[in-house]
């Protein structure tokens, strides 16, 4: 994590790069995109969900921008073993980046996300009956993560690929393993328009 950290920082230590936002310009991008998401350490295997929501960013610079927003997200795992079973987990996130254009178009992001849950349900078959079991009293209720992206923008068009590396543990309680964390790689389209 660190060497990706030190590279990103490098990278937009040496930028030599084209204008790409106006200074002072506020900028609205709608997104809606699709999230690739695990629980380390918790057996599990790749749930596919939704994130969805706004992003605002405000150009400081030609070749560099911060970004805040708010994102609806589908996260959580299923079993290796049991097809049946689904642990849903969903978050409003807000993720707030750093954002270094490096040429026209393309940007590397880094930043801070503080998610706050929203439902966090097992879903599973038990000889036959389907549960579905709450389990949001057993999950810390603030999920912090680091998102680290790029993204590409073509005729307002933005393409973004993130990973949320989550760094705030997922269950509370002793019975759980207490080093699952939230694990997530999400694609997303936007549309960016000035304000």
């Amino acid at each position: 994590m660190k060497k990706i950290l030190m590279i990103a920082a490098m990278m937009v230590a040496t930028l030599s790069a084209s204008a790409q936002n106006e200074v002072g310009q506020f900028t609205l991008k709608p997104m809606v995109g699709l999230n690739l998401a695990n629980i380390t350490n918790n057996d599990g295997k790749i749930k596919v969900g939704v994130a969805a929501g706004v992003e605002a960013e405000y150009g400081i610079t030609e070749t560099f921008g911060i970004t805040a927003g708010v994102l609806y997200s589908m996260q959580g795992c299923k079993d290796k073993d049991n097809s049946d079973f689904k642990s849903n987990v969903d978050y409003i996130n807000i993720p707030i980046l750093a954002n270094a254009y490096l040429f026209k178009g393309f940007a590397v992001k880094v930043g801070l996300q503080p998610g706050f849950l929203v439902r966090a349900k097992e879903k599973y078959s038990n000889g036959g009956i389907a549960v579905d079991r709450d389990m949001k009293e057993f999950c810390n209720k603030v999920d912090l993560s680091i998102p680290l992206g790029i993204s590409y923008e073509y005729a307002n068009f933005v393409f973004d690929a993130r990973y949320n590396w989550g760094l705030t543990k997922l269950f509370k309680d002793d019975a759980r393993d207490k080093k699952s964390h939230n694990s997530v790689f999400m694609l997303s389209v936007g549309y960016k328009f000035a304000l």
